[in-house]
């Protein structure tokens, strides 16, 4: 059996802050500390800016 093919993902801005992340997010999502773009949307898998930590 598969697993699921979207998740939330931890990713860390060049700040130094870290935020959870949808990896299917349907708007741009930025960083509460500094406002950089961490992830923008693409019709499916956005497109991650930051640096993946981990998956949640």
């Amino acid at each position: 059996m598969e697993g699921p093919k979207t998740n939330f993902l931890e990713v860390e801005c060049e700040c130094g802050a870290k935020q959870k992340v949808f990896s299917n997010a349907a708007s741009v999502v930025k960083c509460t500390a500094c406002g950089n773009v961490l992830a923008e949307p693409r019709g499916g898998k956005a497109v991650i800016k930051g640096k993946i930590v981990k998956k949640l």
